[in-house]
């Protein structure tokens, strides 16, 4: 295997500069620069991560801490924090705790159930001395994370109980607020909401920003009109047909799950989509797209989600505060924290046809 050595002398420069043109520092020309890089590129050169680790005293590997890979948000949100592990040089060890398969949903509020397969977990990381962790939760809520005797960790779609501990979550309160006002906009006055489970974070947050939009559009909040579908197709099914009872022109659904059940009831009542009810979702699933007509839904960034957070991580791991410039350049919806610690991550609306504009009717 080619060195770096061997870079040098046939570029003519000085191992020092190949290593910081390596390590991104911006001492150095850009025609150096690009020499430098052709051949790293043509020789297939790759930093000998365990004389570096030595040398630094870190083993560039990352532990990932997933609650269960079958949850829909986890894989892409690990896919962007192994892909910005790869652009740092650093490798990843995965855990996956598999809690949705074990118990279900029996281990919401049981730390002591939990924290018979996250301590091993934690341990055998530390064990193999990662440089850091990444927690990436199922579902939003507050957690308190176990010790890692120092080791920085990151945590991703939740909050940690803690006020120190750096995280990445949803903008729930305004993504929510951005789909009812895409709704009020379009001439809906009556808009029926099939929620989460109400004492969920999610499902608070959601009804917080749908309140503010129907608010800014002079609309009266109607209690009656939300009815949780617990996150699942048959509960929207079950609500819906209470919803249309009750007159509403559009739903907003938490979950694109859920829409599929106000799909079904629609499908076998012969109700259509887009004309005589509207739709706006939640997630944007592969499977939204899918659905007679497409279903217009709110997206969650996953892959933002795992990028930024593994570089707070990295940050945490360098000692660099500078993550806030480095992770988060702001787009529609996002927001830093009140506590510092933390990053809102907005959706971007999806539009298809489920949504009707009653305007062009008058």
């Amino acid at each position: 295997m080619v060195t770096l050595k061997e870079i040098a002398r046939e570029c003519g420069v000085s191992t020092a500069t190949v290593s910081n043109i390596l390590n991104g520092k911006k001492n150095v020309s850009s025609k150096t620069r690009d020499k430098v890089m052709q051949a790293v590129q043509k020789y297939g050169y790759r930093p000998n991560m365990l004389a570096k680790g030595l040398r630094k005293q870190r083993t560039y590997t990352i532990g990932l801490i997933v609650e269960d890979f079958t949850q829909f948000t986890v894989p892409f949100i690990v896919d962007g924090a192994m892909l910005a592990a790869e652009r740092k040089g650093y490798r990843t060890v995965v855990q996956n705790l598999r809690l949705y398969a074990r118990w279900h949903g029996s281990w919401f509020d049981n730390d002591r159930l939990v924290n018979t397969v996250l301590r091993p977990a934690v341990q055998e990381l530390l064990s193999i001395n990662v440089d850091g962790i990444l927690y990436v939760a199922g579902h939003g809520r507050k957690i308190v994370l176990p010790d890692t005797s120092g080791t920085p960790i990151v945590l991703v779609y939740a909050q940690p109980a803690d006020d120190e501990t750096p995280y990445t979550i949803i903008n729930d309160s305004m993504a929510a607020y951005y789909a009812t006002r895409y709704l009020t906009l379009r001439g809906h006055r009556k808009i029926g909401v099939i929620a989460g489970e109400l004492d969920n974070m999610h499902t608070q947050l959601r009804l917080q920003g749908y309140q503010q939009a129907l608010y800014e559009a002079s609309i009266l909040y109607n209690p009656g009109l939300v009815i949780s579908g617990s996150w699942l197709k048959e509960g929207g099914f079950r609500a819906i047909g209470t919803l249309i009872g009750q007159g509403v022109s559009a739903v907003f659904c938490m979950s694109d799950r859920m829409a599929g059940g106000v799909y079904q009831y629609c499908y076998q009542n012969n109700i259509r989509i887009g004309d005589e009810l509207s739709i706006i979702g939640f997630d944007n699933e592969m499977i939204s797209e899918y659905y007679v007509p497409g279903l217009t839904t709110m997206e969650i960034p996953l892959l933002r989600f795992g990028e930024n957070a593994a570089t707070q991580l990295f940050d945490r791991i360098e000692e660099d505060e500078a993550w806030k410039k480095t992770c988060f350049r702001p787009e529609l919806g996002d927001e830093l924290t009140e506590d510092g610690h933390g990053i809102m991550l907005g959706c971007r609306l999806v539009e298809r046809d489920s949504v009707k504009d009653l305007r062009k009717n008058i």
